[in-house]
């Protein structure tokens, strides 16, 4: 009797487990529409591309605009984009991009930096098998990938190109970018194939020149006092690398009251930088179609994380290889074209642009 009561116990529990797992099994393996489910969802999961996007300055405008149409343009590709930000601290982009090869990525795109500073992560990253793309900003030294920038050389020409049409003879200052930023250098670079012969005949005289560490405005303003002390204010032009060194050099002139009188560049028509045009303290900016970088960006990672090919229609050799460069192209922006180029394709609005002009002096809208 004993036995036989053993017996149906066990009966019991083995009928009782097979119950639940019926339950379970059905529970997890259907949707709202009856169909299999759980085995899709652990697959996609797995399916689903990862990518890291290391940032090297998230407080600046230009690069928020670059991280949203690039992670839109990605998640509309079917990936997953990991951001982080180093707000300009070399070793916190170095520990965060190691963080991120730790994540099960599957491509790396980096903003660097240091140009020269990343070889030993982007190293690590092809030990393990993940590509690299470097984006606008050239890496140094190591085996990456892709390169998507605009003709950085062609930027610097156009900054001293659209200065010497205002100013075609006077005393120039040279305002460079971070001495760190590969970039920074190739648009000196076109700066000085336009300058030089202009210098060699002795129509401009270049009376200082400073870079400024970090890109930093602060950095700027205090180089641009430094200059027109040393030249008691006889500046004609200041060839800034990019906005945010103008505005600080900007700062300067005001309050020497010569903003507005002296000509200066810039790069990357940031708001404050366009609305500057539009009054008249600044004299121009290069623009770089954000979202076509971005998403150019975005399309060639997803290329890598898949394992394919990226074509190119040119390379720049960065001692240690020669990258797949796809170059694209920027635009020079004064106060005549605002309206045709960064309001018109949505990079500002009219409204913010103008807000500081008076409407009478405003062009028509769009």
């Amino acid at each position: 009797m004993k036995k036989c009561k053993g017996f149906l116990g066990v009966l019991a529990v083995f009928v009782l487990l097979f119950v639940m797992a019926a339950c379970g099994q059905d529970a997890a393996s259907k949707n709202e529409n009856g169909a299999s489910q759980a085995g899709e969802t652990s697959e996609k999961a797995d399916d689903k591309l990862k990518i890291g996007l290391s940032v090297s300055d998230l407080t600046l405008e230009r690069w928020q605009h670059d991280r949203d149409f690039f992670v839109a343009k990605a998640e509309e590709l079917g990936a997953e984009v990991l951001v982080q930000s180093a707000n300009g601290d070399e070793a916190k982009q170095l520990s965060q991009i190691q963080n991120m090869l730790s994540q099960d990525i599957d491509a790396l795109v980096i903003i660097a930096i240091n140009s020269d500073a990343l070889s030993t992560v982007v190293d690590q990253a092809k030990a393990e098998g993940i590509p690299v793309l470097a984006y606008d900003r050239l890496i140094n030294g190591s085996e990456i990938d892709a390169y998507v920038s605009f003709d950085n050389v062609r930027v610097g020409e156009m900054q001293a190109e659209y200065l010497v049409e205002k100013v075609p003879k006077g005393k120039y200052f040279l305002m460079g970018g971070s001495p760190t930023d590969n970039n920074a250098k190739m648009f000196r670079e076109g700066q000085m194939n336009v300058l030089q012969p202009l210098i060699d005949k002795g129509d401009i005289e270049i009376v200082g020149d400073q870079w400024v560490k970090g890109w930093d405005a602060n950095e700027a303003l205090k180089i641009m006092e430094n200059a027109l002390t040393a030249n008691n204010n006889n500046i004609d032009a200041v060839v800034a690398s990019n906005d945010n060194t103008a505005g600080g050099a900007i700062q300067a002139l005001q309050a020497q009251g010569l903003a507005g009188k002296v000509v200066i560049s810039g790069q990357d028509a940031d708001l404050a930088a366009v609305q500057r045009i539009a009054e008249g303290t600044q004299t121009m900016t290069v623009y770089k179609p954000i979202k076509v970088i971005a998403e150019k960006s975005a399309e060639v990672a997803v290329q890598l994380a898949k394992g394919e090919k990226v074509t190119s229609d040119t390379t720049v050799n960065n001692g240690k290889v020669d990258v797949p460069y796809i170059k694209l192209d920027p635009i020079k922006v004064g106060k005549e074209n605002i309206v045709d180029t960064v309001i018109k394709d949505g990079f500002h609005s009219y409204d913010d642009v103008y807000k500081n002009v008076p409407e009478s002096e405003r062009p028509a809208r769009p």
